[in-house]
């Protein structure tokens, strides 16, 4: 992985810690958690403070979501709203993070200028031993702590400054004005510093989650769709009459599914013809096919020449694939009469030609399920499903690594925001 941390491509975008102050406050919360505190004079964290080298100064890579399940959080700046989030077995755990944060913005302004906060993000279940586990969180709740207790104080301020209005004689109450006195000390006028967070409690929606060996889960207004290896434990048995069930290896279900539920944009010339989507598709099959003939290919050598020749000469590996003499006839097809007929499309190769639909809520996580289906597209794993992504480099030769590397610098790293625009139509 030392190819892909010294290009940004793994833990990239994160936040340095050097301050003394901001390190002091992140082990108070370790040691909240019962965990050691870092020695370390610096080191990074992502949206949910998970630090890459703590972790491995720790031994354990999930020190801040131990059952994978209840996600521990450390918030040392308002700065941590707009980073990624590294490492979570659940994909909606940035959207969580950034919802709180952005919804007690204040708060955590406030907050942060004098202490840590930390917690948990809570859930109905505890341990995760089945697919009915999954299904029964509805919603989360973020159990927020600081180190310094500012949030219970400032609580407890509040309680007391009502006391204050409500009781008659409590002015005469010297203890309590003197209590009041001490927490104003800690937590500063809390009429103008709001120091308890106003939402904590947030929808748990569609989600893959890494727990059986990779499973999502999408939720319609009458029924919620589960997609994951049939071995996982309760597919198929739990609330049949509420939940369908869809095998990960049925290209054809999980297609029908989508398109129906109208997470699909399916192939026509009104997005596919300026995106170019089926010619970014085709290079990325015959790269793939080019790296299993000859694992040690130097692809630094191969520019669209190279190409044309290495296919002529290898036309029998080409068509028994499939796939790229399928990409040339849909490109021809949507040319001549404005769309692909995709219900004449064998199932294994549908996902080749479509993208989920740019405005639909599921986009990124219907992006990610596509990419299961197409694991030759390296860029499109990386940009929508980095765990993948990051299994797959483990099993390329270092000349493949090499070229993937290269590949996505001089693609999706020069402007990310414009290539998921040109190419998946997003926008954000």
């Amino acid at each position: 992985m030392d190819l892909l941390r010294d290009n940004e491509l793994i833990y990239g975008r994160l936040l340095p810690i050097t301050e003394p102050h901001l390190i002091e406050r992140y082990n108070k919360a370790l040691v909240a958690f019962g965990l050691k505190p870092t020695k370390r004079e610096s080191f990074q964290i992502d949206k949910t403070g998970f630090s890459p080298e703590v972790a491995e100064e720790l031994g354990d890579l999930h020190y801040l979501d131990p059952n994978q399940i209840n996600r521990r959080f450390i918030i040392l700046t308002p700065q941590q709203v707009d980073l990624p989030v590294v490492h979570t077995a659940f994909s909606n755990t940035s959207q969580l993070m950034f919802e709180f944060m952005t919804r007690n913005q204040r708060v955590i302004d406030a907050l942060t200028i004098k202490d840590v906060i930390y917690g948990e993000i809570e859930d109905s279940v505890s341990k995760v031993e089945d697919i009915e586990d999954l299904l029964s969180i509805n919603q989360v709740e973020f159990r927020v702590l600081s180190a310094e207790n500012v949030v219970g104080k400032a609580t407890e301020l509040a309680s007391l400054a009502d006391r204050l209005k409500q009781e008659p004689d409590a002015w005469r109450d010297d203890a309590l004005l003197n209590r009041m006195v001490d927490l104003a000390k800690i937590t500063g006028d809390i009429r103008e510093n709001a120091l308890v967070p106003d939402q904590v409690i947030f929808r748990h929606n569609a989600y893959w989650t890494s727990h059986f060996g990779g499973l999502y889960v999408f939720i319609d207004p009458k029924l919620t769709t589960v997609v994951s290896d049939p071995a996982a434990p309760g597919f198929r048995r739990s609330r049949p009459w509420q939940v369908s069930y869809l095998s990960i290896r049925d290209a054809d279900r999980v297609f029908r599914f989508l398109a129906s539920t109208g997470r699909l944009d399916l192939p026509r010339a009104s997005w596919i013809e300026q995106s170019g989507y089926l010619e970014h598709r085709a290079e990325m099959v015959v790269r793939a096919l080019i790296a299993q003939q000859d694992p040690k290919q130097d692809f630094s050598k191969v520019d669209n020449v190279w190409m044309q020749t290495w296919l002529h000469r290898n036309a029998d590996l080409v068509a028994k694939d499939g796939n790229f003499p399928f990409l040339n006839a849909a490109k021809r097809e949507i040319a001549q009469i404005g769309q692909l007929r995709i219900d004449e499309v064998a199932p294994q190769f549908r996902f080749l030609a479509v993208r989920a639909k740019p405005d639909h809520p599921d986009a990124w996580l219907t992006n990610r399920l596509i990419s299961d289906f197409v694991p030759s597209d390296f860029v499109s794993r990386y940009v929508f499903n980095k765990q993948g992504f990051y299994a797959d480099y483990e099993h390329f030769s270092e000349a493949r690594r090499t070229d993937i590397v290269e590949r996505l610098k001089s693609t999706y790293l020069r402007d990310k925001a414009a290539f998921r625009k040109q190419l998946y139509g997003l926008t954000d």
